[in-house]
């Protein structure tokens, strides 16, 4: 896929990257299936927690370590082919 990548393309195909998460670990799928997918600007994408706290409070996924945040941005990769940078909203 071209660098042209849009958040309405990410989220279109949002579930083949979870599943690709889920296929390795599923403590790190848990971890991204909460998140919005707020904004991506400049090749970064923004995960967006905050709705997660209606259900009575944040699942404090907000540090996510670096190895569940490589996986992630491997899965991204594999299905759309560019790298992203990962930024997160508590």
């Amino acid at each position: 896929m071209s660098t042209s990548l849009t958040l309405a393309d990410l989220r279109s195909r949002w579930n083949e990257v979870l599943d690709i998460l889920e296929k390795n670990d599923r403590i790190i799928w848990m971890a991204f299936f909460d998140a919005r997918l707020a904004s991506l600007e400049d090749s970064v994408l923004t995960l967006d927690y905050s709705d997660s706290a209606k259900f009575g409070g944040a699942h404090g996924y907000s540090n996510t370590r670096v190895k569940q945040l490589e996986l992630l941005q491997d899965a991204i990769k594999q299905i759309f082919d560019v790298e992203l940078a990962i930024r997160q909203i508590p």
